[in-house]
């Protein structure tokens, strides 16, 4: 990749897949700007890649520009790079627009953005575990959008984890399934460290005993292929502890309200895309 990748926001997220991109690629490939510009001024110089002062600079400056804003202040930030965009492709220069906004389908972008054969579209939901490289990042692109690209959009994210290609109409279903869910495993986590301080563990062991634990229970899950409840009643042994623990889970409604999570955080998903 010799085109230059550029991302707009240094935010939580922007910020993990900036530090990927810069493992990736060459960080001299790597530009960024942010609302705030000290913040993207010391995060360049932390990492050796360039900075930019404005979006419309982004833009120019790279091939693959990477849109790591919220959605709702979206429709702005592309009322501003579209004249810019026009422009480049009238001069003969190809642009992949990246969003890792959630809600935000592609056709939000084709209505605001002059897309036309020099200008691609491409959607990336990543999650927080991309900052240490043990993220699940999901990519979507329509099929007018060359597999070159696609292909490009994934090597730059390689180092954020593991990623996988999906059909956009799965992505909301993603984002909260692969976004929104480390939020719901560290609740576990912490959790279950509670439970070990009430019987009577520290505080700073039980924190490593749940993680580690969790850590190595989704390792069996990729790591063997077995269906996760397989694997879940190879622990439990007739009249034990673990099937003891299972039970009072289901008592107090375990699995329902997972489910109910993920469906909640799915309409408000949704709800975000029909932002204007």
């Amino acid at each position: 990749m010799t085109d230059g990748v550029s991302f707009i926001g240094t935010g939580n997220m922007g910020g993990a897949l900036i530090h990927a991109a810069c493992r990736a690629l060459d960080p001299e490939q790597v530009h960024i700007t942010d609302y705030l510009a000290d913040k993207a001024c010391a995060m360049a110089g932390e990492l050796g890649c360039g900075y930019v002062s404005s979006n419309s600079e982004a833009v120019k400056a790279s091939k693959y520009i990477f849109l790591c804003v919220k959605p709702q202040v979206m429709g702005s930030v592309l009322e501003e790079i579209a004249p810019v965009l026009e422009t480049c492709a009238k001069e003969g220069m190809d642009k992949v627009v990246v969003s890792i906004a959630a809600g935000l389908p592609i056709g939000f972008f084709k209505d605001r953005l002059p897309v036309n054969d020099r200008i691609h579209i491409i959607r990336v939901m990543p999650n927080t575990p991309a900052a240490i490289g043990k993220g699940m990042l999901a990519v979507a692109a329509g099929p007018e959008v060359a597999s070159e690209y696609v292909d490009d959009v994934c090597h730059i994210l390689s180092d954020a984890g593991r990623v996988e290609r999906i059909s956009e109409s799965l992505m909301d279903q993603f984002s909260v399934a692969g976004g929104c869910a480390p939020a719901f495993v560290y609740m576990f986590i912490e959790a279950m460290a509670d439970g070990a301080v009430l019987t009577g563990a520290p505080r700073a062991q039980a924190v490593t005993w749940a993680a580690q634990t969790v850590l190595g229970a989704a390792a069996m899950v990729l790591e063997t292929g077995v269906h996760p409840g397989a694997l879940k009643d190879a622990v439990c042994s007739p009249g034990g502890s673990t099937i003891a623990g299972v039970a009072t889970l289901e008592k107090y409604g375990f699995r329902s309200s997972v489910i109910e999570a993920v469906r909640a955080g799915y309409e408000k998903t949704l709800e975000l895309g029909r932002v204007k």
